[in-house]
Formats: C-alpha cells, sequence, structure tokens
C-alpha cells in the first residue's frame, strides 16, 4: 500500500513538471533573438551609413552657409548739445547660397538686426561667364561702393555719403531705408578673362520687400573695366521714377505719395594691393527739380601687412545744389586684423553740417567710432 501511495506521488510529480519544463523551453525560445545578426547585416547597416555620409558630403558641397556681425560704441556730438553715446549692434547677417546645379544657384540672405535682405535665383545661359540672368530681391549696380559687403569696407559708417543717398541706402525720407537694394531682373556677365563686367538691372525702384507703387520700372546700367591686376574702373546711370514715401527736407517740393523723376550718374575707379587700397568715385542725383552732387577718396595703408591698417576717407555731397546743403566729411583711424576677415575698427568722423529735427544745420559733428566685426565664410 506504501509503495502504491509513493508510485502515485512520483507519478503525479513527473506530470507536473513536463509541462514546466515545455514552458521554460517555450520562454527560453521566445527571449532568443529569432533573426540572430548575420554577417549579410552588418554588410547592411555599413552600406547605408556609407549612403548618409555620401549624401551629408554631397550637401555640404552644394549649400555654403556664410554670415558676419558688426557691433560696437558710438560717441557723437552735434554743435552744442551735450552729445550721446551707445553701445550698438549695426548688422548681424545670414546667408546660405545653395548650387542647384552648375549653371544654377539660388541665394537667402536675412539681417537678424533689421530683416530679409536678399533672395533671388541665378542661372548661367552661356557656357562661360559671358552672359547669367538674376531674379528676385539684390542690391542694384548703382556706383562703385554700393554692390560690395560692409565688410569689405574701410569705414564704420560704410559707404559715403552721396552713395547711401542716391542707392537707397537710408538718408534720403523720399525712398526710405532700402540698404541699397531692390525687387527685379538682373542680365550680367564677363568677357576677356575677366577684364570687362557688365550689368543691366529693370527694378521696381521701390526697395526691398515692396511691390512697385507706380507703373514704371527703373533701370540701372553698369560698367566695368579691369586693364591690368588690382585696378577697376566702374561706370553706373539709373533713369526711372521713384514714389514718394515721405517728405524729405532736402527737397521740400516733392509731396508723400507723388512720382517723381529720379536719375543717377556715378564714374569712379578703385586700386587693391598689399601695401594699400584706395577707391573714389564721382556722382550725381537729380530728383524732380532738385540736382545733389558729390564725390569721394577712401583708403587704406598696411602698416603691418595682413594685420594693421591706417584709414582715411575725405567724402562732400551737397543734398541739394539750390537750398545751400553742402557737407564735407573726413574719417581717420585704424583697423587690426586678429583673423582672417575678422577685424576691430577705432574711427573719428567729422562732418560739417547735420540734421537737427527738419533742419539743416552747417555746424561741427564729431564722433568716435569703434566696431568688431565678426565673419566667416
Amino acid at each position: 500500500m506504501q509503495k502504491r501511495h509513493l508510485s502515485i506521488i512520483a507519478l503525479t510529480l513527473v506530470l507536473t513538471a513536463t509541462p514546466i519544463r515545455a514552458q521554460e523551453e517555450k520562454d527560453t525560445t521566445q527571449i532568443a533573438p529569432a533573426n540572430p545578426p548575420t554577417e549579410q547585416t552588418a554588410e547592411q547597416e555599413a552600406a547605408e551609413k556609407s549612403k548618409f555620409k555620401k549624401f551629408m558630403s554631397e550637401v555640404a558641397e552644394h549649400i555654403k552657409i556664410h554670415g558676419y556681425a558688426q557691433a560696437g560704441y558710438t560717441y557723437q556730438k552735434k554743435g552744442d548739445d551735450k552729445g550721446t553715446n551707445t553701445f550698438d549692434l549695426k548688422r548681424t547677417l545670414l546667408w546660405v547660397n545653395a548650387q542647384i546645379i552648375d549653371r544654377w544657384s539660388f541665394l537667402f540672405m536675412h539681417d537678424f538686426n533689421s530683416q530679409v535682405q536678399e533672395f533671388y535665383t541665378d542661372f548661367r545661359i552661356t557656357k562661360n561667364n559671358a552672359l547669367s540672368v538674376r531674379f528676385g530681391q539684390f542690391k542694384n549696380a548703382l556706383s562703385l561702393e554700393n554692390p560690395l559687403s560692409p565688410t569689405s569696407m574701410e569705414t564704420i559708417d560704410v559707404y559715403s555719403e552721396s552713395v547711401t543717398f542716391l542707392t537707397g541706402c537710408g538718408s534720403d525720407p523720399l525712398m526710405g531705408v532700402q540698404y541699397g537694394r531692390d525687387l527685379g531682373l538682373s542680365l550680367f556677365g564677363e568677357t576677356n578673362d575677366g577684364k570687362f563686367r557688365y550689368e543691366f538691372q529693370v527694378m521696381n525702384g521701390q526697395g526691398i520687400n515692396k511691390k512697385d507703387k507706380n507703373r514704371n520700372k527703373d533701370f540701372i546700367e553698369r560698367i566695368e573695366w579691369r586693364p591690368v591686376k588690382g585696378l577697376n574702373i566702374v561706370a553706373s546711370a539709373q533713369l526711372g521714377k521713384g514714389h514718394a514715401i515721405d517728405s524729405s527736407l532736402y527737397n521740400p517740393d516733392i509731396k508723400v505719395g507723388e512720382d517723381y523723376t529720379r536719375n543717377r550718374y556715378s564714374v569712379g575707379l578703385g586700386y587693391t594691393s598689399k601695401a594699400f587700397n584706395v577707391h573714389g568715385e564721382f556722382l550725381q542725383g537729380r530728383d524732380g527739380d532738385a540736382r545733389s552732387l558729390g564725390g569721394y577718396v577712401t583708403g587704406s595703408v598696411a602698416l603691418i601687412p595682413t594685420k594693421l591698417d591706417l584709414i582715411g576717407s575725405y567724402d562732400f555731397f551737397n543734398f541739394n545744389t539750390d537750398l545751400d546743403m553742402d557737407q564735407h566729411k573726413g574719417v581717420f583711424g585704424i583697423q587690426y586684423w586678429f583673423y582672417k576677415r575678422c577685424r576691430v575698427q577705432l574711427q573719428y568722423v567729422y562732418k560739417s553740417a547735420y540734421t537737427a529735427g527738419y533742419t539743416f544745420v552747417h555746424g561741427n559733428n564729431h564722433a568716435l567710432m569703434c566696431q568688431v566685426q565678426v565673419r566667416f565664410n
């Protein structure tokens, strides 16, 4: 009887343990990888990584990112006032250039200190650089200086009084602050191994990020000739009609919302070398019945080549030859290049006239300016 009981107990344990072992084997099977790594899978992962690296390399080849910032300090004293001083962030620009194909590219530029500056597409029509077309928003081709980047200019004020006023960089209230840019179409190119360059633009004439406010378009022509290395001779002209967005003390006969004749002409030359750089220009404008004219000479001498420069500029501009609105301007200073396109500038600026409210005043205007520039690409 006792043996029978032991047999029943043993049989019960065996029957109970069998499903447990089966479940354990099943659980073990589920935990184990269904498809353990193979040499083929590793090769596939390596191939995918290679494709991704190739894609990123192609993106880097076709898309270039550039940027710079200019900030500093300005002390200014007009006439008998107590003077003002301020830290300022003049420009913080970032732009992206995408080379879609060999002949076709696109550029977008934004100034985080103001607004969108440029967006345009270029297409090279000829096999060489003889003819390209540009459409969008970009700098107008008037004058030697306006197409140049502020990072390459010697003075902290950047452009001369003539260029600032006549190209729409901000000092003419009739045009407003347009940063020397406009919306339109451009045909340009160069021949003779780059010695001859031309540009023809058809623009709205209203400035950046704006539709045209009259039925007329502005036509701008520019010719450059580089007979020898370092020397550049430039002539440009603009013919068109403006649409006044504000009243101007320089031209009180033109009212807000009025269309007026707006023509400009310029001729200048520039020379660059390791020892010194110099450029000068004569400009003339006509707005309605008012005539303006001016000229400048600006340059730098290398005290320590690629490191330390002495800066100087003389600038004359008459905002309206009929209203005795002439101004003389002188700039003297130094600049130190501490890394490639990065520099520190210190300059003294004198002007023989200034504006006070809605009045043009012949009087001393002194300024002391300091600026740091950081640029990449």
